[in-house]
């Protein structure tokens, strides 16, 4: 209890200074990128841009165009060839990698000094501030926090230079006095293979007091599966009874919610979600019984979005409640109005909170339903309420025209607990997603553009046995939920038969 009040006290200053988000929003967010164009004025890409001419936010728009990865590709390849000045003054050292929506394997994100620890850490730092404003009771340092991450490796073989999961250089970069408290070990943490990893990693913690952890969930889970399996308890509170929150990100947590609350049966068990990517950290649930997320606005991060399906780009100022956005970033990373890949939909905009509503790229549009990643997850969900199952994995693709040229969704799904009738599951989703999105409502009025959906069960372990065929088990990496391609579905069907 003693070090849960000597860290209160570290972070009360700023738990004050969070208080400027209610109605201060917008002034930051000008003092943000203001600050962003002056520090990189005399880099290569704001020389370029005339960033030395910039007062505003009109004139950081006439100067500075949108920019997707492929954009900054080269001047990314540059950078990790050792080349300075470039996107960002000074040479950078790490690069994040990250599967995503591009074109390529891998893209490589810069992660600057300044990024590192005016982004990230920021964020990791700002995540306790809120947890005890909200938890009064806690004794959150009095026990040991949990930490996945993934490996780095070297880049180009540049001395001093490394590319990895963005988790694994966090890690790498840690203030030594955290590693009093964390677990596991950093060689553990930065291991490559996963499954080594796993097991080593649930060794270590199995008799120590654990009271936080943090991580993906379904690589938590399945760390925490290994838990379970070394102690022979049947609940995890059994195991670390003093377990009190889980912060979580990088996939949507609502499939796995019910898998965590069967496993962990302690009333005083949190769940805190948390907007961090390879690209930066930009979003915290900030109270407790709302699934919302505070925008962080006075990072080293200026926001701007795009109206989905409209060329219409706003900062912050010109953001409508209940629509949804593309988020475009400028940061000290290097980053410059650049096309983040997320969708994000504003439920308030005093403070500004959002929901995190799907992908750009990973949405199922091939008949006009347009059907996002929060759709499919709020309808899964729906349907393991109505019939007691419970979902592991999944990834849906269209069926463009059968044998009797027939179209429709098709759906491949893990179960941890498989419903009884497959049927009345697949009914169950299908009637919620009509009730969620009226896309998709419409196509399927009398099965005459989309017939009911398909689902196909996958075998227990398939989605680990596609991501580590591809060199991606573990870390940040997951299986795109939802796609207009079959290219991943099929790849998994044939592993599935």
């Amino acid at each position: 209890m003693i070090l849960t009040t000597i860290g209160r006290k570290i972070f009360q200053p700023r738990q004050r200074e969070l208080e400027r988000h209610q109605n201060g929003g917008v002034e930051m967010q000008r003092e943000v990128l203001m600050h962003l164009v002056g520090r990189a004025s005399n880099t290569e890409y704001g020389l370029k841009h005339a960033f030395s001419e910039i007062n505003n936010y009109e004139q950081f728009v006439k100067c500075v165009p949108v920019n997707s990865y492929e954009e900054l590709k080269e001047s990314i390849d540059r950078m990790r060839h050792g080349e300075s000045d470039v996107l960002w003054p000074g040479r950078v050292k790490w690069f994040a990698k990250s599967s995503g929506t591009t074109n390529d394997k891998s893209k490589f994100i810069p992660v600057t000094n300044e990024g590192l620890h005016h982004i990230h850490y920021a964020g990791a730092f700002d995540t306790v501030a809120l947890y005890l404003r909200n938890t009064p009771k806690s004794r959150l340092f009095d026990g040991r926090s949990l930490i996945l991450g993934g490996s780095h490796s070297p880049n180009y073989n540049m001395p001093g230079s490394l590319v990895g999961d963005l988790s694994a250089i966090l890690i790498e970069n840690i203030n030594p006095l955290a590693n009093l408290v964390r677990i596991p070990k950093k060689r553990t943490a930065l291991l490559a293979d996963f499954e080594v990893k796993r097991d080593r990693i649930a060794q270590e913690a199995l008799n120590k007091n654990v009271t936080n952890i943090s991580g993906v969930p379904s690589w938590m889970l399945s760390v925490l599966t290994r838990v379970m399996e070394l102690s022979g308890k049947q609940y995890l509170d059994e195991v670390w009874p003093n377990l009190e929150v889980f912060f979580h990100g990088g996939v949507a947590f609502t499939p796995y919610r019910q898998q965590y609350e069967h496993l962990i049966r302690s009333p005083r068990m949190q769940y805190m979600e948390t907007y961090n990517a390879s690209e930066g950290f930009f979003g915290l649930q900030s109270e407790p019984t709302d699934k919302s997320m505070l925008l962080m606005l006075d990072y080293d991060v200026f926001y701007e979005f795009q109206e989905m399906g409209t060329d219409n780009i706003v900062p912050i100022w010109g953001v409508e409640s209940g629509k949804n956005y593309a988020m475009l970033i400028s940061t000290s990373c290097g980053l410059w109005r650049y096309m983040l890949g997320d969708t994000v939909r504003f439920t308030s905009v005093n403070p500004y909170k959002f929901v995190i509503s799907g992908r750009t790229k990973h949405f199922i549009n091939a008949f006009g339903e347009e059907l996002i990643v929060d759709n499919a997850d709020q309808g899964l969900a729906y349907a393991c309420q109505q019939t007691g199952a419970e979902v592991s994995e999944y990834t849906a693709a269209p069926i463009f025209m059968d044998d009797h040229a027939k179209c429709r969704h098709q759906w491949l799904i893990e179960f941890s607990t498989p419903p009884q009738d497959l049927r009345q599951f697949a009914a169950l989703l299908d009637e919620r997603l009509q009730s969620l999105n009226s896309d998709y409502e419409a196509k399927r009025y009398k099965d005459i553009t989309l017939q009911p959906l398909e689902i196909v069960t996958a075998r227990p372990g398939l989605f680990n046995e596609w991501l580590k065929q591809h060199g991606k088990l573990g870390g940040q990496h997951k299986v795109p939920r939802l796609s207009n391609s079959r290219e991943h579905i099929e790849q998994l069907l044939e592993l599935n038969a």
